[in-house]
């Protein structure tokens, strides 16, 4: 299990991550470079899911977006400082439990 979670967020820290330096060199006119290295980490994004043993594509991705919401609302509270509220908070309890109940709910 702590692979797993492992690899969600590092999935989660490249999408983020290769996503925001596109963002400053699209919309903030940072370097190409900026660009060119986020396009890099978002191929490595891609890679990283096939690394997870369980089984099922779709379940994957959905539980990847479940953690996508919570890194990107600590990405906003730490890169862009925007404080979260009680909202965002509950927001994110309800992702975890769903990521949860999405991966680790016993099936026949």
């Amino acid at each position: 299990m702590s692979q797993a979670i492992l690899l969600f967020l590092l999935a989660g820290i490249a999408e983020i991550g290769g996503g925001y330096l596109v963002w400053l060199w699209l919309r903030e006119g940072a370097s190409y470079w900026y660009g060119i290295i986020g396009s890099l980490i978002l191929v490595l994004y891609g890679v990283i899911p096939t690394l997870q043993s369980f089984p099922s594509f779709g379940r994957v991705y959905a539980a990847y977006g479940g953690v996508f919401i919570i890194l990107a609302v600590l990405w906003g509270w730490g890169i862009d400082k925007k404080t979260p509220d009680f909202y965002d908070w509950l927001g994110c309890v309800i992702c975890l439990i769903g990521v949860s109940v999405m991966l680790w709910a016993p099936r026949s």
